[in-house]
């Protein structure tokens, strides 16, 4: 039963994370032609492919015979927009932040997800160029693993007044809405920075407490967040919509619309009323200005 085997499966995709980090370097590293490709508005290279086609096969392999689905991003038709028909899940993003990855920022991720009905149980983030593996099995906390094999707990700052929290903000993700928002919301301060899975790992790394993304022209996908979520809640972090409900996954169209907010959770209530409510005069302002 997969229910009782989640650890087992959790070291699965942490192997199945660190071959894949492994591949991307090798890419990021060398002077091998990307081959970028515009695949509905953003980049797509052999490096994701590359990967990507790793994970896969390293998952069917080690979990040949398992009923699972796979949910990727190299591999989900978006416009189609069909759930994939089973209760587990794989959701995989096997290079997140691929402008950053051609731009040599640093700032890339791998992310895998194992979701039931739509909410992710299992969750492994490696963001290859700090050398760290974030990974979760639902109620049972976050653990950081270096590539030399240390393993550790880890958590979430406890800071608690939003004039004290350090916000960390999408590098390239922005519109006019959101960089607004972000002005009228009284952080410490503001950082900026590529990929959900590195983003989230700054406030695991307590440097930062709070990550929001607002929806514009385009919003973030299922694979963006699956795997990101479960490392930041279990890490005592909180993760929802502004109103606070809680996001689903294989939904169908996995475009995740809206405004959406990721904490240390100590004042995630008091933020996301704060950010709409902003948001609501931002609106207003745009409309007369219109």
């Amino acid at each position: 039963m997969i229910e009782n085997r989640l650890d087992e499966i959790c070291a699965i995709a942490r192997q199945a994370a660190w071959g894949a980090a492994d591949i991307l370097q090798r890419y990021y590293r060398g002077n091998t032609d990307l081959d970028i490709k515009d695949k509905q508005g953003d980049p797509v290279t052999k490096a994701d492919l590359a990967a990507n086609h790793y994970i896969l096969e390293y998952l069917q392999k080690e979990l040949a015979g398992e009923d699972f689905g796979y949910l990727s991003e190299e591999t989900f038709d978006v416009e189609k927009a069909e759930p994939v028909v089973k209760d587990w899940v794989w959701i995989i993003d096997p290079l997140d932040g691929t402008r950053d990855f051609i731009e040599k920022t640093g700032e890339y991720a791998v992310h895998i997800a194992l979701a039931y009905q739509g909410r992710p149980r299992v969750a492994a983030v490696v963001v290859p160029e700090t050398d760290k593996l974030y990974f979760a099995v639902k109620g049972k906390g976050t653990k950081v693993e270096t590539r030399s094999g240390e393993i550790k707990e880890i958590f979430a700052s406890d800071r608690n007044k939003i004039e004290d929290l350090y916000l960390v903000a999408s590098r390239s993700h922005r519109n006019i809405r959101l960089n607004k928002m972000l002005e009228r919301i009284p952080f410490k301060e503001r950082f900026f920075v590529g990929s959900v899975g590195c983003k989230v790992s700054t406030i695991l790394e307590q440097k930062t407490d709070v990550y929001i993304s607002l929806s514009g022209k385009s919003a973030p996908k299922d694979w963006d967040f699956a795997a990101p979520e479960l490392i930041l809640t279990e890490a005592g972090g909180n993760f929802t919509s502004f109103e606070g409900k809680e996001l689903l996954y294989n939904q169908g169209d996995v475009r995740q619309w809206g405004g959406l907010m990721a904490s240390n959770g100590n004042c995630h209530q008091a933020l996301y009323t704060m950010a709409s409510a902003v948001l609501a005069d931002i609106d207003a302002e745009m409309a007369k200005e219109a």
